[in-house]
């Protein structure tokens, strides 16, 4: 099989187009560039929907943190400490089960099914980690932004709207960047969850460990999920820059870029 043929083959099999059968023999660069970019994009699925359904998740959870309602506050606290004094690994392994529990009385059967049950659980612990970002953004908006605020005689909605939302994004969006790029990183723990990958549809973890198996050679695929992820990687520091400089327009242009800071620890 020629590069042009793998490609052609291969490169949109994680979602069920081209080739059915996985390669038993050969086991070219191409196949394994091909199968393991296929399998990226459902790590991109993954990644996109939690990221963009948490956002506004954490938002909500940042705002219930920060009211002076115990009735909101409360719940807002514990849910922040579960899934941040949690590993994520133990999430996906609680939430299989549960959905499996549910799926045999009946209740939600669909929830097994890892781009469901699997993609909950990312949302719900970045919109744990986003919210605490956003609330400790919240929490240092400067006095001086909201005694203008009160001068211009805005309140309410429109105070937040106008002075409070914005100024809590610009101060969490470093952060948040951060954030966004681990939980990309995370999705690869969807492969380890328990949660099955249907008619060998998987994620680009799933097609690395098909090829470390049949090959006995770690060392090709593994390295080239690292090179897709650190490509993955630059376009989303690439995209949040865009929005950081929207966010600080009025700013000097050094306070616009983001850098890139990986956590070693989380």
């Amino acid at each position: 099989m020629t590069c042009g043929e793998a490609i052609s083959a291969y490169a949109l099999r994680s979602i069920g187009i081209g080739e059915r059968l996985l390669p038993r023999e050969d086991f070219s660069i191409c196949q394994q560039l091909s199968l393991i970019g296929s399998g990226l994009i459902w790590n991109i699925y993954f990644g996109l929907l939690a990221l963009v359904i948490g956002f506004f998740i954490a938002n909500a959870v940042a705002l219930a943190k920060a009211s002076p309602s115990p009735w909101l506050r409360k719940p807002a606290e514990w849910f922040i400490l579960v899934f941040r004094g949690s590993p994520l690994f133990i999430q996906f392994f609680l939430a299989y089960f549960s959905f499996l529990a549910m799926k045999q009385a009946g209740i939600l059967p669909w929830m097994t099914a890892a781009q469901a049950g699997a993609l909950l659980v990312l949302i719900l612990n970045t919109s744990a980690y986003s919210g605490e970002i956003f609330y400790g953004a919240l929490k240092t908006v400067p006095r001086g932004d909201l005694e203008a605020a009160d001068a211009y005689g805005l309140s309410g909605w429109s105070k937040f709207r106008r002075i409070v939302w914005p100024t809590t994004m610009r101060l969490a969006w470093p952060a948040y960047t951060n954030e966004a790029i681990f939980l990309f990183h995370a999705t690869t723990l969807v492969f380890f969850s328990g949660f099955p990958a249907v008619k060998q549809q998987g994620d680009a973890l799933y097609y690395a460990n098909y090829f470390a198996d049949k090959t006995f050679n770690p060392f090709v695929p593994y390295p080239i999920v690292a090179g897709y992820f650190i490509l993955l990687t630059l376009v989303i520091i690439g995209l949040f820059n865009l929005a950081n400089r929207r966010l600080n327009r009025h700013m000097p242009h050094e306070a616009r870029r983001i850098r890139y800071r990986p956590q070693l620890i989380r």
